[in-house]
């Protein structure tokens, strides 16, 4: 039996993997815990800005639509748009859970 093959899906030389290390910038992006308790606290004591009091409002009425594109004008990005819309929704379902 040979060791090593000239072809197929397992030639070449045989060699142990070496396991390689997550880089830092894997990290980029998630919030730690401390981060993500200040932003919290913050949101508690500032509330909400205009804008998203009536994104809030259109989304209680179900106009959903109409909601990203308000929340568009307002930001810039489609895919931040869609994410604050998301946090939006999700805040009034926290405050329709906290009002049962």
């Amino acid at each position: 039996m040979v060791e090593e093959m000239a072809v197929g899906l397992n030639k070449g030389h045989r060699v142990t993997k070496i396991p390689v290390k997550r880089r830092p910038s894997r990290r980029k992006g998630t919030t730690s815990k401390r981060v993500r308790f200040v932003r919290e606290l913050m949101r508690e004591v500032t509330g909400f800005a205009p804008y998203e009091k009536r994104v809030m409002e259109l989304l209680k009425v179900g106009r959903d639509k109409r909601a990203l594109k308000f929340i568009k004008k307002r930001v810039g990005n489609h895919t931040r748009s869609k994410r604050k819309r998301e946090e939006l929704g999700r805040v009034l379902q926290q405050m329709r859970k906290a009002q049962h």
